[in-house]
């Protein structure tokens, strides 16, 4: 028996090389492709000149955010098998156009795709407002308006309450001015049986001052119905941004609307479809820590594997 150590495996390999001098196409192929991923590598470690960057949200490196936590998913079963009390997720999904292509759509055939006229008509756009009921998983009382002014979207929140108007809501929402408005905190004051008159000026005093002071007072937990607004940068917290996602796939890629009228019906009809069918609670886990992703590596290939090997100088084979 005879124990292959490390000399005589690198000359084994130093044989077998020379027995292969001359390179396929195949070789120059790998090697014009192991120089450029070289390249590639010592250019990331380099100073990065200013139109190869990367951009990164240093809170999001911290520790968990208190206000996440906060956000009231978790205790929103709670709230209403015991309180009677809804928590919804609202937003909205502005600039839907209702484009009519200028030919019909020809239908896919054997061997042949579905093809679509790119020309196309607009007839306007249209603002959809959601609510996402967190604990049924229901969409309920859209608004489906032409614009997204505070006006409209303190009609919605009526329009929504009442649906339920004996029952306590807990509205999560982003930072959007009108989300905030004097008209909003004005329409909660007199469901809350608060005298105007002490609400102040907006922009002056009083609750009505500045956007911060309004959130405060429609955050108050001692209201019947008030907003959790969600800290900036986290968006992706809000539960309706998914359902927007899935209007926007079954309902607006490929759309043909002749109106806006058409364009409204058809979103209506898919949201009753969406709930009659596959709408269901989003299982929500989250708890505001953060996320870390496990960093998996790729397989080393037998190269690699023998390369490591006759580093560290191990006993590759026995031959006998």
């Amino acid at each position: 028996m005879v124990e292959v150590t490390k000399a005589g495996a690198a000359a084994e390999l130093d044989d077998m090389s020379n027995a292969q001098s001359i390179p396929s196409r195949y070789d120059r192929e790998c090697a014009a492709a192991r120089k450029s991923k070289s390249e590639e590598v010592q250019r990331a470690t380099e100073h990065a000149p200013s139109h190869e960057n990367q951009t990164f949200r240093e809170q999001n490196r911290r520790k968990s955010n208190p206000e996440v936590r906060n956000v009231g998913y978790l205790e929103a079963p709670d709230l209403y098998f015991q309180e009677n009390t809804h928590t919804v997720s609202i937003d909205e999904m502005p600039g839907l156009q209702a484009l009519e292509r200028i030919a019909k759509t020809i239908p896919m055939q054997p061997g042949q795709p579905e093809r679509i006229e790119y020309e196309y008509k607009r007839h306007g756009t249209l603002c959809l407002i959601g609510n996402w009921d967190v604990v049924l998983g229901q969409m309920i009382a859209p608004t489906i308006r032409e614009t997204r002014t505070e006006e409209d979207f303190a009609w919605h929140i009526h329009n929504l309450i009442q649906t339920d108007p004996e029952a306590g809501w807990v509205i999560v929402a982003d930072n959007l001015n009108v989300h905030c408005s004097e008209m909003l905190v004005r329409y909660v004051a007199r469901l809350e049986g608060i005298d105007e008159s002490t609400l102040g000026r907006k922009g002056k005093s009083g609750i009505l001052k500045s956007m911060a002071t309004r959130q405060l007072f429609l955050s108050d937990r001692r209201h019947r119905v008030r907003f959790v607004f969600l800290p900036k940068h986290t968006s992706w917290l809000n539960q309706i941004e998914v359902v927007f996602g899935i209007v926007g796939r079954r309902v607006m890629r490929r759309g043909n609307f002749s109106s806006l009228t058409a364009l409204k019906d058809r979103l209506l009809d898919f949201i009753d479809y969406f709930n009659r069918t596959f709408a269901q609670p989003f299982r929500w886990t989250y708890t505001g820590r953060p996320i870390t992703a496990d960093t998996v590596k790729r397989p080393a290939t037998w190269k690699e594997k023998w390369a490591s090997r006759r580093e560290s100088g191990e006993t590759l084979a026995m031959v006998g």
